[in-house]
């Protein structure tokens, strides 16, 4: 099956009108993403996302668009043979990787992702099982091993695969009645506590019991929110806050010192993604708390999350689907993960990122790690209309994925009226609250 073209659309929603997705950093984002379609020659098409907020979809999408030029007239059987080939061939490019992380590594991990979502769609397979299903062997030969044996060996690799194989049939059986286990980042910082707490009181109807509320405020604003959240969900259930990276050291010191007293699950992001020994000083400062840290969604490369993870500076790793370079790296740091019995806990949201974080959280708790109630897959109740086949819930947990690939058809009606600039949402939307002349100031 040949790869005989590329499509990047450029996916805007104004989530700002609302202050949706609103936390110190990001004030009033526009939840976007660049999608990617490779059409193939047999009739099924490769779709993957990447997230972004509003400016820069554009960037990533130019990336995505040069680099999907590798590929169009590939097949689908060279991929399918050695996955790696193809990752080496991007992520190793001798001139673009001058570039590194951040947007090309994104933009490789477009590519990637797409091609994994075909292969699962030849095989009349969701993701997840498409990756359960794979032999051990197989999955270790997927990862660049370059700079993470010093961390993870590929022999040990395989003994975690092979030993979680011992009793995957029985985990596979049991969540595909129950999936993994869900929270919610009910508490955006830009909502009122009415906004927050009708969130709050809707979601424990439906059998949540895990919540996440945003600080980054002055410090007595952040404590009263908290035991605001702390109130309103009880003393019983999980309660975990995010910083977004606002902080420094020494002020995440002086403001996470107040944290105490609330119980906290964990505290994610307080300090830079990539500020390895700040977050050892974090850790060890606050050992005696309730709370870990948590930390990994911005996490550009695995080399990062080895780090974080060998030296034990983060309680909680939090992969996303579209911050590295695709299935690959989410491979290599889930079983990093593991080695070092740090709970894998995907960062969600954005549009269609909770389509493909149950994947992981799915392969994780079947074929890695096993399931655990420590490990919580983030979900958001917003734009799940967006795709033909939305994420389904029950008791607080993602059902198991059924349709074929991840999950990522978009309805073209949503397409259509969200394509930046020229789709009816934008077109006569007002400049200054457009791309990056939308630029918002608070007091």
């Amino acid at each position: 099956m040949k790869i005989i073209s590329a499509k990047v659309t450029d996916l805007r929603v104004p989530t700002s009108d609302k202050m949706l997705g609103s936390d110190p950093f990001h004030k009033a984002p526009d939840y976007s993403s660049a999608v990617l379609h490779l059409e193939t020659d047999g009739g099924l098409r490769g779709v993957s996302v990447v997230f972004t907020v509003g400016a820069g979809t554009d960037w990533i999408g130019h990336g995505i668009k040069d680099l999907a030029t590798l590929v169009v007239g590939s097949t689908l059987e060279e991929f399918c043979e050695a996955p790696v080939k193809l990752y080496r061939r991007l992520n190793d490019h001798h001139q673009l990787r001058w570039l590194h992380d951040g947007v090309f590594r994104m933009a490789c991990g477009a590519i990637i992702n797409a091609m994994w979502d075909l292969w699962a769609k030849a095989e009349k397979k969701p993701l997840w099982k498409l990756l359960v299903d794979l032999e051990p062997k197989f999955v270790v030969d997927c990862i660049d091993w370059r700079n993470l044996k010093d961390a993870l060996t590929p022999e040990e690799a395989l003994k975690i695969l092979d030993k979680a194989g011992e009793t995957k049939a029985a985990r596979e059986d049991a969540m595909s009645e129950l999936g993994p286990k869900a929270y919610c980042t009910a508490g955006w910082l830009g909502l009122s506590d009415e906004a927050i707490l009708a969130t709050v009181r809707k979601l424990q109807e439906e059998g949540f019991d895990a919540f996440k509320v945003k600080v980054g405020l002055n410090s007595s604003e952040d404590v009263a929110r908290i035991k605001f959240m702390r109130e309103a969900i009880g003393n019983d259930q999980s309660l975990m806050v995010d910083a977004n990276q606002f902080w420094g050291v020494g002020e995440a010191k002086e403001h996470v010192a107040n944290y105490g007293p609330f119980g906290l699950k964990w505290v994610e992001e307080p300090i830079a993604r990539d500020d390895v020994l700040g977050y050892l000083e974090l850790s060890e400062s606050f050992k005696k708390e309730s709370f870990q840290f948590a930390c990994g969604e911005h996490a550009a490369s695995p080399v990062i999350f080895k780090q974080l993870l060998k030296s034990g500076a983060v309680g909680y790793c939090q992969i996303d689907a579209v911050r590295v370079s695709g299935v690959n790296d989410v491979m290599a740091i889930i079983l990093m993960a593991a080695k070092f019995g740090v709970p894998v806990c995907p960062h969600g949201g954005g549009i269609a990122l909770c389509n493909m974080i149950q994947h992981y959280g799915m392969w994780d708790q079947i074929a890695v790690s096993g399931h655990s109630k420590t490990q919580l897959v983030e979900y958001i109740d917003f734009l799940q209309d967006a795709v033909e086949q939305p994420v389904r819930m029950k008791d607080g947990h993602y059902l198991a994925p059924e349709a074929p690939g991840w999950g990522l058809e978009f309805r073209e009606e949503f397409l259509r009226d969200h394509t930046f600039p020229g789709g009816k949402i934008w077109s006569s939307r007002p400049k200054e609250k457009c791309g990056v002349h939308f630029e918002f100031e608070t007091d």
